[in-house]
């Protein structure tokens, strides 16, 4: 142990108290900030009785050490600007948050508002629609019971080529029908005749 020197901080522990020792250095540096502070009046005193302070030699291992001195705390006052400051930052954050209640609250409204307005042009789209779908179905069911009435013998064909679409853009991506195409125009051109 003689290489890490501790047989002096041993040897010198049981004559000096480094509590103490600190607390005695520390009392000296800040002896003069108990005078800046300004008194509290109004609290009560949280500083103990000096008879409290006052203790008696305490035996540790049979001997006897000498009481350390303890210094009572002293209450920090807070700043008049501090304080101020505080109370100003308290302030604006409630009134933020006031404001940032009363902008979401606007904002579910408006959000409900335009909600509103959608699914009523939605429906308003979705009714005219249905109508649409019913009167085109109904004249297509029309004209399709006013064209088999008037089936003639040797039309058939005619009909047949009014059912096919013959534009060759609009069949792009199926299959390759225009050899049926040709068949169906040339029969509705030149019908077959027919056995009777």
């Amino acid at each position: 142990m003689d290489a890490f020197g501790d047989d002096e901080f041993v040897s010198g522990s049981a004559e000096v108290d480094p509590a103490a020792e600190f607390l005695a250095r520390e009392q000296d540096q800040l002896a003069g900030l108990e005078d800046e502070l300004e008194p509290i009046s109004s609290a009560p005193n949280p500083l103990p009785e000096e008879s409290e302070l006052e203790s008696k030699p305490e035996e540790v291992n049979g001997y006897e050490e000498p009481a350390a001195s303890v210094s009572p705390k002293v209450a920090k006052e807070e700043p008049e600007k501090i304080r101020k400051w505080r109370e100003e930052q308290k302030q604006r954050l409630e009134e933020k948050d006031a404001a940032e209640a009363e902008a979401i609250e606007k904002l579910r409204l408006q959000a409900r508002e335009e909600l509103d307005e959608w699914y009523k042009n939605h429906n308003e789209a979705k009714t005219k629609t249905k109508a649409a779908n019913r009167e085109s179905a109904m004249n297509a069911e029309k004209q399709f019971v006013a064209a088999t009435d008037e089936i003639e013998p040797g039309t058939e064909w005619e009909r047949i080529a009014k059912l096919c679409d013959f534009n060759p853009k609009s069949s792009k991506g199926c299959k390759d029908v225009t050899r049926m195409r040709s068949i169906i125009l040339q029969l509705k051109q030149t019908p077959l005749p027919s056995k009777s």
